[in-house]
């Protein structure tokens, strides 16, 4: 398995104006990463997104870096006013960005968080054929561009891995697959290593994430923390400075069959530019010894 770093990692100096997502090409090969993940396409100076995307793909290059995935939004379920086939289109347009890229891959949601109040469907199963029927035609459109499509554990609705599982198997297509966070199954209070361990099979790209994690019994632990679906709280940080169990999953990943990148994606309070660094030595021990 290879190291790789996600833009999104970077965003607290991205959005406070003190980083470019050129500058986090250049920081991610300063740290030894072997490929960088980028989270949508910010042009810093008001250049087309098609143009800034084939820069920051020059620039990996330059660098020495693969792009090893990008990641967008979406919402097959109110997205574009609800109009199914008009969010489609849209996020097909981002795998068109996914090739300027120069990115083998690509991830994007499923849905967003809790479905809105009012909708016609009251539960996963409900929604599941639309989920998929929009994540078959994506799919479809990425494989004429040799560029996997993949949803991830992400948002809530669509976030255990039993839900995730059926969305992948009622896709049905191979070049559909899952973006597997490790971390991302405590949103919905499920043990990661178990939650890995079901869905591993069908994963196309990794992210290595961890949390602190406080029960709900306890005293809210104030900024910082936010709250799982079943009323814990949880805080991201450096990767082996949280509870979950990276290495066990790791390795889980390993005996399945996975080889690809495993993409550190940080979203806690310690300074990105020293945590990224520790979190990375972390991971390439880990990675040693699974």
């Amino acid at each position: 398995m290879k190291t790789a770093v996600s833009s999104y990692s970077f965003s607290r100096l991205l959005q406070a104006g003190a980083m470019t997502q050129l500058d986090c090409v250049q920081k991610a090969a300063e740290m030894g990463f072997d490929a960088i993940e980028f989270v949508d396409i910010l042009p810093h100076d008001g250049s087309a997104p098609e143009e800034y995307a084939g820069r920051l793909g020059e620039a990996c290059k330059r660098a020495g870096l693969a792009v090893s995935n990008y990641t967008v939004g979406a919402d097959f379920l109110t997205g574009s006013a609800g109009d199914l086939q008009a969010e489609v289109k849209r996020v097909c347009g981002q795998v068109d960005l996914a090739a300027c890229l120069g990115a083998a891959s690509m991830r994007h949601d499923a849905t967003g968080g809790y479905p809105p109040a009012g909708r016609s469907w009251r539960g996963f199963d409900q929604a599941l054929p639309r989920l998929a029927e929009g994540c078959r035609a994506v799919a479809a459109y990425g494989e004429k561009l040799g560029i996997r499509t993949m949803v991830e554990n992400h948002g809530y609705f669509c976030q255990e891995s039993r839900r995730v599982e059926k969305l992948v198997n009622m896709v049905a297509h191979e070049n559909f697959g899952l973006l597997n966070d490790m971390g991302n199954f405590l949103c919905v209070d499920e043990n990661p290593a178990e939650a890995v361990g079901r869905v591993a099979p069908y994963a196309f790209y990794v992210h290595a994430k961890d949390f602190i994690l406080k029960s709900g019994m306890e005293p809210d632990p104030g900024e910082g923390f936010f709250r799982t679906r079943g009323g814990n709280r949880l805080r991201g940080t450096i990767i082996g400075h949280g509870c979950v169990p990276v290495r066990q999953c790791l390795s889980i990943l390993k005996q399945n069959g996975y080889d690809g990148y495993v993409s550190i994606e940080f979203e806690g309070m310690e300074d990105p530019l020293q945590a990224l660094p520790i979190g990375l030595a972390n991971l390439r021990r880990y990675l040693e010894e699974a």
